[in-house]
């Protein structure tokens, strides 16, 4: 079973992403990062990262006997053969998939190039300065009328292609649906460390879920190095200062070095063929209360709701990041307010309340259960004083149905 090892204090009333200065560095380094404590029958790895290792050129044929390949040719299904100091991601065919990139225009691509890459499509925001302390997108971008139902077209569009497999845990026996959900309760925990933002988080998840989408017999004690590598890519994708490759190596205490981290960035990015800009729960909450503006305690509840579904592998599979949004967003309102799901949200996302009530059924008994779950990085996260302390709000006890949606503006039936 996996658990924590933390000592690490939080403090939540600094902004988001806030490079320490000089006389604070010493400090940091010498604090205790978010572990991920690994199973105790995994071989015990070099915690040293000035220990020297090798890496083989090619991993041999015996090496990969070992693997059972997915039935039937896929071009976009791989393996993951993990040696002692080496992660080989395989096809279908057997190729690694360095040499085997099913993007093709990639294959030729080295890891410090990838970072080059990353680091000009994330690129640097001329009003960084400007932004808030939470991840939202700026309303003044989503409130542009003539591009504001493109936008929502575009992401609705997108979403489909950028949800994970069904059942892809089925692909690696090693993996389960609740090691999955301590891997993303530690994810909660580095964002929150480092100050990312909940966009970071949100990415980084639909990156891991994907890539074990394209992937089999992922090795649970790698399991943390893809979350680790999926948390950086997402970084470097979104964060105007992301976190270096040393502190994402200081994260795991050490339990994987630079270059296993930066092969497993490579794997990673090019089993999603470079495709990393997922339509997230996160953005069509900032797009809804765009459209419909909303109290700051509705909105950090609804936030909270929508990361409370991240934990949870079989709501993620089963309801997009939009319905999960209109969910998260009618939840939180309805819990303050005892208001649903707005008219003209309804109009302009096209969601009824029929369609959204099984997602808000779902989300519901998610909120109710959240005291209990065995991982509270979440509930942690927003029971701060900088997210008004919603997670410490009661949930509602009322079931929902179609017919208890109200206008805006008007109170529904409890």
């Amino acid at each position: 079973m996996m658990d924590f090892s933390t000592n690490t204090q939080y403090d939540d009333s600094s902004k988001e992403n806030v490079p320490p200065g000089p006389e604070a560095a010493g400090v940091q380094r010498s604090r205790r990062r978010p572990v991920l404590g690994l199973l105790s029958e995994n071989e015990q790895r070099a915690r040293s990262l000035g220990r020297a290792t090798q890496f083989p050129k090619q991993s041999s044929a015996s090496d990969r006997s070992h693997l059972k390949p997915r039935s039937g040719p896929s071009s976009s299904s791989f393996e993951v053969c993990v040696e002692e100091s080496r992660e080989v991601v395989l096809t279908a065919s057997g190729q690694p998939l360095d040499s085997a990139d099913p993007g093709g225009e990639f294959s030729t691509l080295e890891n410090e190039e990838v970072r080059v890459l990353l680091d000009l499509i994330s690129g640097s925001c001329p009003d960084a300065s400007t932004l808030s302390d939470e991840s939202l997108t700026s309303d003044d971008v989503l409130c542009v009328f003539e591009y504001a139902e493109d936008i929502h077209q575009h992401m609705r569009e997108s979403e489909v292609s950028f949800r994970p497999r069904p059942g892809f845990l089925e692909n690696h026996p090693e993996i389960s649906g609740d090691m999955r959900a301590t891997l993303v309760n530690w994810m909660v925990e580095v964002v929150r460390e480092y100050k990312l933002r909940s966009e970071t988080l949100h990415l980084s998840v639909n990156y891991v879920d994907r890539f074990l989408s394209q992937t089999t017999s992922v090795r649970r004690d790698r399991l943390q190095l893809v979350g680790t590598s999926a948390l950086m890519i997402a970084a470097k994708y979104e964060e105007v200062d992301p976190p270096d490759l040393d502190e994402f190596v200081y994260t795991t205490d050490s339990s994987y070095s630079r270059r296993q981290l930066s092969r497993m960035e490579h794997f990673i990015l090019n089993a999603l063929r470079f495709r990393m800009a997922a339509p997230t729960i996160n953005q069509f909450l900032s797009l809804f209360m765009a459209i419909q503006s909303v109290c700051p305690l509705t909105q950090n509840l609804a936030m909270y709701l929508g990361e409370l579904s991240l934990l949870d592998l079989d709501v993620t599979l089963r309801y997009p990041p939009s319905l999960l949004a209109a969910a998260a967003y009618s939840l939180a309102s309805y819990t303050l307010s005892r208001l649903l799901w707005p008219e003209i949200l309804r109009t302009f996302v096209g969601y009824s309340m029929a369609d959204i009530s099984p997602c808000i059924t779902d989300l519901h008994q998610l909120y109710i259960r959240a005291d209990d779950h065995p991982h509270q990085a979440i509930r942690e996260k927003y029971r701060s004083s900088r997210y008004s302390q919603v997670s410490s709000i009661t949930p509602p006890s009322a079931p929902f149905t179609p017919n208890s949606a109200a206008p805006a503006g008007t109170a529904s039936a409890s």
